[in-house]
């Protein structure tokens, strides 16, 4: 089940995504709901970092260690 929201947009934004939507032969709501996805994975992969580099159990290693342990 979708659900209708509301937006409003600056003009030049607008026009970016009309553009992008002609494009690629896609509606413009199918655009803003993969770039709305994008964006909430890319913040659920922020916080995991954050949570990572918050969290004094996890262990640091320098750059030299990762490298020899990826075998570069």
């Amino acid at each position: 089940m979708s659900t209708a929201i509301s937006v409003r947009l600056p003009k030049v934004l607008a026009e970016q995504l009309d553009a992008v939507a002609e494009e690629t032969e896609r509606p413009r709501s199918y655009i803003i709901q993969k770039a709305i996805e994008s964006y909430i994975q890319d913040y659920a992969d922020l916080q995991v970092a954050l949570d990572r580099l918050h969290d004094r159990t996890d262990p640091i290693i320098s750059g030299k260690e990762l490298r020899k342990a990826l075998g570069v």
